[in-house]
């Protein structure tokens, strides 16, 4: 069954508009979540908020919010102080212009969210809008309010719907310069083309199997097996070794050279 949508409101392009929905295109509802508890009761345990110094609970009205400037030293900003400067919540995602798709580093993408038509009236305009970016090659941008707070917004079409991507702001990206500047050049070509080799062996169809959570799985198994005998506690698991930690002398081409000999043969890969 499809989630409750997140969000509604409008789809503006000039004067084209529609009503739509959005909805968070991922969910970790499925994951495994645990409860802290007191062992010898069995009941649930709450966190509670205490002074650092006097280890005293501290009630919801004395609680404020804090900047530090400097070692145990803060600037109190007052209820009224942070609502001012909140913005209105908007119901309208207005195409403000369009990029290349390319031109948008992958490190900006933050959150990704599902947008669909909310009424058959506005199907049409929303498909409109949809196609012309995709026959353009071209994503919109807009600004949205989420949450309190205001985020540039990618919109991408995406088959018969649209994928909504919020956008990290600027202070949140790091230079990647910083890190890869003394990273060495080209490498030797012919070890080039063996990896190559290695990397079109190896090479195969997309998967969903290959983003399975094994842990998860295995808690799932550990809490049925719970269930079913009372309590039963799981068979500990021997440590698995420190792998060996490579030495700093490899010889990198005969490294390479038995990569390629060791290569499964095309009946193992079928019967994988």
């Amino acid at each position: 069954m499809a989630p409750r949508p997140f969000w509604k409101g409008y789809l503006k392009l000039s004067l084209v508009t529609c009503a739509v929905a959005m909805m968070p295109a991922t969910t970790e509802s499925q994951r495994v979540r645990f409860h802290t508890l007191n062992r010898k009761t069995g009941d649930r345990i709450f966190t509670q908020y205490v002074d650092a110094e006097t280890g005293k609970p501290v009630e919801d009205e004395e609680q404020a919010k804090g900047y530090a400037k400097a070692e145990d030293e803060y600037v109190v900003l007052e209820d009224e102080e942070l609502e001012a400067v909140r913005l209105e919540s908007t119901r309208t995602i207005d195409i403000e212009e369009f990029v290349p798709r390319e031109s948008i580093e992958w490190v900006y993408y933050d959150t990704p969210y599902y947008v669909t038509p909310n009424d058959e009236v506005g199907e049409e305009a929303f498909s409109v809008i949809r196609e012309a970016m995709a026959s353009k090659d071209v994503v919109g941008i807009s600004r949205l309010v989420l949450s309190g707070r205001e985020r540039a917004v990618m919109i991408e079409p995406r088959d018969k719907g649209i994928v909504l991507w919020t956008l990290r702001y600027g202070d949140e990206v790091r230079d990647e310069d910083e890190y890869f500047k003394g990273v060495g050049g080209k490498p030797d070509g012919k070890m080039l083309d063996m990896v190559k080799g290695i990397i079109a062996d190896r090479t195969k169809p997309w998967s969903e199997a290959m983003v399975k959570d094994p842990v998860q799985d295995k808690l799932l198994e550990i809490i049925k097996s719970k269930q079913k005998k009372g309590g039963h506690k799981a068979p500990k698991t021997e440590a698995e070794p420190e792998p060996e930690r490579p030495s700093n002398v490899i010889d990198i081409m005969s490294a390479l050279k038995r990569s390629l000999e060791d290569k499964p043969s095309a009946s193992k890969r079928k019967s994988r």
